[in-house]
């Protein structure tokens, strides 16, 4: 029997029941997660269920890389632990679609192979010590030699840092003159080959995610030519191909995590007896647990969205606007869930072995790494803008009521989005400007599950909320604030002199 015969209900199935019981009867999640790193007999009967085979081709032994598949897993992770999730998220997204998609066929069997057989894990090396979201400027260079590539460069900050057996390494190409080439170059390298070794030169104190190791890693390596991967045009929009296509996978890490966090909070709130009633019967505990569904819902929805239209077989370079929606909204939602159980716990939740304490450490760097959110929102912002300017359209509402992504969604806020766009928008003015369009396109994949059968009342409730997020966010947006940080701000102002 293969793998693709198993239907994925019961594969699912499976592995949720395997997780459960590592978790919580063999092992002490909460303990676990206090400890820097998973016990590798751990992560070995976790890996034997084959969780990652849902992102290998059929060819290969795989369940096929379907989208859906990918993201019921990372789900199905999140729900028991985030950084567990990540572990999975930068295996798929970040090593096996790209080495499905961009890999040499003569590289791809053994790689799989060894990742179905022996446990094998890949990550992707992109981010350099002085060079974070500026990837084009990295300084990694690649040099051919006879029979392929020398690699050099530091890269930092690499999830899985010591712990992974492949990488994909982003690296520019040395010219004659002693410049680096513009474009972005992948190889793949295979720790298992000393050539190939990636050096660990420290390893990150991270204040969350303690299950995975980051860290410091020096790069001198030499790679076959055929470990290159080939782009279908060029290497930075083979990148943005893979970055797009990881970001749409967030809302998979997100669903289970966030699905977990309202889980906990109905579970505290309808047992927790105050006065004559539970907390459930208090109107403000009514709002904080009414905003985690409405997060649940945008969640569900993102997962639905995104299993139509991120599969390897699309090209995402272009596809900026949905992935940057996707992973900033969905990253924001955990953040604010966390925060919500936590709050809702009362002091117990303000512990490292509390579900809702660890998540707020364990999900706020999502909201930093693949694109900090305030940079992802202002190039939601600029590229609406842009193609208003380029269409003779400034009126914010009729514009987004012919883009066929928010032409539905829109009309719940026309009250709200009724002005003209006539001047020149600070950075701060497109964040905001971004959050709002963002919320607006996922309020359309909302209403988009919302006809396939999707709850009709968490869809109303969803909106509802999203209606009220919107308002306060254009009362920030229409404010005139360009207050600019005062220098030297320690003259005249100790509060002792005035006391």
């Amino acid at each position: 029997m293969t793998l693709t015969d198993i239907k994925f209900s019961e594969f699912l199935k499976d592995f949720e029941k395997t997780l459960k019981y590592l978790f919580h009867e063999k092992e002490d999640i909460n303990k676990l997660s206090l400890k820097r790193g998973l016990p590798p007999e751990l992560m070995n009967e976790i890996l034997s269920e084959r969780p990652l085979s849902v992102a290998i081709p059929e060819q290969f032994g795989g369940r096929g890389s379907k989208v859906k598949e990918c993201l019921g897993i990372l789900a199905a992770a999140s729900y028991e632990s985030l950084p567990l999730s990540l572990t999975f998220g930068i295996n798929i997204a970040l090593f096996l679609e790209p080495v499905s998609k961009y890999a040499d066929e003569s590289v791809k069997k053994g790689i799989f192979h060894r990742f179905l057989e022996n446990q094998n894990m890949g990550g992707l090396m992109i981010t350099e010590p002085d060079y974070g979201s500026d990837a084009l400027n990295m300084k990694t260079m690649n040099q051919e030699v006879e029979n392929g590539y020398k690699i050099k460069g530091t890269k930092h900050w690499q999830g899985l840092t010591g712990l992974a057996d492949y990488w994909i390494i982003a690296s520019r190409k040395a010219l004659d003159n002693g410049e680096l080439g513009r474009d972005i170059d992948f190889f793949i390298s295979d720790n298992s080959i000393p050539k190939q070794q990636v050096v660990v030169e420290e390893l990150y104190d991270n204040a969350g995610l303690y299950m995975i190791p980051y860290g410091l890693n020096k790069l001198d390596l030499e790679v076959p030519a055929n470990f290159k991967l080939q782009p279908e045009t060029t290497g930075i929009k083979m990148m943005l191909d893979i970055l797009h296509r990881s970001r749409m996978q967030f809302p998979g890490m997100g669903m289970g995590f966030i699905k977990r966090m309202l889980d906990e909070a109905i579970s505290h709130c309808t047992s927790r007896i105050v006065g004559s009633g539970n907390l459930l019967a208090i109107d403000q505990v009514q709002f904080s647990i009414s905003r985690m569904q409405s997060a649940y819902t945008i969640c569900s929805a993102m997962c639905a969205k995104s299993s139509e239209i991120s599969g390897i077989a699309h090209n995402l370079a272009t596809e900026g606007m949905e992935a940057n929606t996707m992973k900033a909204v969905v990253t924001d939602l955990m953040q604010e869930c966390s925060q919500l159980l936590v709050q809702l716990s009362g002091a117990n939740g303000y512990r490292i072995s509390h579900i809702g304490g660890r998540g707020i450490m364990d999900s706020r760097p999502f909201q930093i790494f693949e694109g900090s959110n305030e940079m992802l929102y202002a190039q939601i912002a600029e590229i609406i803008t842009r193609s208003m300017k380029k269409q003779k359209q400034l009126h914010l509402f009729d514009f987004l009521s012919e883009l066929s992504l928010t032409s539905e969604a829109c009309l719940h806020f026309k009250n709200d989005l009724s002005f003209t766009l006539n001047q020149v928008l600070s950075q701060r003015k497109l964040v905001d400007l971004g959050k709002i369009l963002a919320r607006i396109i996922c309020i359309s994949y909302v209403l988009d599950l919302g006809k396939k059968g999707f709850r009709n009342d968490l869809v109303q409730n969803c909106i509802d909320t999203v209606k009220q997020e919107i308002a306060a966010l254009m009362c920030s947006f229409k404010f005139d604030n360009t207050v600019q940080v005062v220098e030297g701000y320690t003259d005249q102002s100790s509060w002792l002199k005035f006391a």
